[in-house]
C-alpha cells in the first residue's frame, strides 16, 4: 500500500493517464466503471484557465463517482500557473498533477509540457512555487529527459521530490522522442531505486496488454502504472490488467456484443457532456478502437466516423452487433 496525501491505494494501482480530447468525463467514466484505480482529466492550459476560456473552464468538470480523480494542469508562466492552480484546486480534485511532459510542438515552443525539460532549475522553482500556493497534493509527470544526451530523471526526480510533491509519474521517453521508438524504463527502475527517494514513482509507457503490464513490473519494479493511448476505446483494459496482477489469470477479450453495448453507453454518456455534435465528434477515436480488427469493416466504419445524426449512429452501432456479434 502507499498514499498520495489521504488517496490510499492497495497493490499495485492501474491509473489512467491525462490525455487531450480523450479523457473527458464519459472516457473517465468508462475506465472508472471498468477498474481504472485514478482517472485525471485532460490537461488543462494556465493561459486558457486564468482568461476564463470556456474550453479550459469546462475541462474542471468532476463528478464524486469517478474519484480519486486529479486535474492536471500545463503552461509556462509562472504567475499563470499560480492563478491555474488556485483555480484548479476550487474544482475539489483530489490531487493537482503538473504536466512536464507533453511533447507536442505546439506546446514544446511555449517552453510547456515537455518544453520544461529544457530548463530543470525553472521547472523545479515553478514545482515549489505551486507545491507553496494550494492545500492539495501536487504531482508531477514528465519523461526521462529533454533528449537523449539530457536524460537527467534520477536527479530531476530528487529535486522534484524536494519541492514537496507527493508522486511522480515517468513516461518511458524523452521529450524529442514523443511517441517514437520503445519506451526505456530502466531510467524509472532507478528512480525508484535510488536510496533517496521516499515518494510513489508511477511508470508509464507501452503497457498494452495484462502481459506487458505484468512483464514490465517484474524487470521494473514501481509502485504503480498508468496506461494512456492503449486504452483509447478498450476501457475494459483497466480491468483486464488488473485481474491478471492480482490472479495470473486472463480475462478474455469482450465480445463484438459487449463492445456494442458498451460503446452505446460511451457514446450516450459522450453527448449527454458534450452535446451535439461536440460528443460525437469526439467518439470517433474511440470508435475506430473499439471495432478494430473486423473483416469487411470499412464501409460501416466510414458511415460510423461520418454520421453526425445521434440516432443514425446507435443505428450503425446495432447493424454491428446484428453483423458480427454473437
Amino acid at each position: 500500500m502507499f498514499e498520495i496525501g489521504h488517496i490510499k491505494f492497495e497493490g499495485t494501482p492501474v491509473l489512467l493517464a491525462p490525455m487531450e480530447d480523450v479523457t473527458d468525463p464519459s472516457f473517465r467514466y468508462m475506465c472508472k466503471k471498468f477498474g481504472a484505480d485514478m482517472v485525471y482529466t485532460e490537461f488543462i492550459s494556465s493561459d486558457g484557465l486564468i482568461r476564463d476560456g470556456a474550453k479550459s473552464v469546462k475541462k474542471l468538470n468532476i463528478y464524486e463517482h469517478e474519484r480519486p480523480v486529479g486535474i492536471q494542469i500545463y503552461g509556462h508562466d509562472k504567475e499563470a500557473m499560480l492563478e491555474a492552480a488556485k483555480i484548479a484546486e476550487r474544482a475539489n480534485p483530489d490531487l493537482i498533477d503538473i504536466n512536464y511532459g507533453c511533447p507536442v510542438r505546439k506546446i514544446v515552443r511555449r517552453g510547456a509540457g515537455a518544453g520544461m525539460l529544457k530548463n530543470i532549475p525553472y521547472m523545479i522553482e515553478l514545482t515549489r512555487a505551486i507545491v507553496e500556493v494550494v492545500t492539495l497534493p501536487v504531482t508531477v509527470k514528465t519523461r526521462l529527459g529533454w533528449d537523449e544526451q539530457n536524460k537527467d530523471i534520477v536527479r530531476m526526480a530528487e529535486l522534484l521530490q524536494d519541492t514537496g510533491i507527493k508522486a511522480i509519474t515517468i513516461h518511458g521517453r524523452t521529450g524529442t522522442q514523443m511517441y517514437k521508438e520503445v519506451s526505456d524504463w530502466t531510467l524509472i527502475a532507478e528512480v525508484k531505486k535510488n536510496p533517496v527517494m521516499h515518494i510513489p514513482v508511477i511508470g508509464n509507457g507501452d503497457i498494452d496488454s495484462p502481459l506487458k503490464a505484468k512483464e514490465m513490473l517484474e524487470k521494473f519494479p514501481v509502485d504503480g502504472i498508468m496506461i494512456g493511448r492503449a486504452a483509447i476505446g478498450k476501457p475494459w483494459l483497466f480491468g483486464q490488467v488488473k485481474h491478471f496482477l492480482e490472479t495470473g489469470e486472463l480475462l478474455s477479450e469482450p465480445s463484438v456484443t459487449e463492445k456494442v453495448h458498451i460503446a452505446k453507453e460511451h457514446f450516450q454518456k459522450s453527448v449527454e457532456w458534450k452535446g451535439v455534435p461536440r460528443g460525437i465528434y469526439e467518439m470517433r477515436r474511440h470508435f475506430v478502437h473499439y471495432f478494430k480488427g473486423l473483416p469487411d469493416f470499412k464501409s460501416t466504419r466510414i458511415q460510423l466516423l461520418t454520421s453526425l445524426n445521434q440516432d443514425e449512429i446507435f443505428s450503425i452501432l446495432d447493424h454491428i452487433e446484428e453483423k458480427y456479434g454473437s
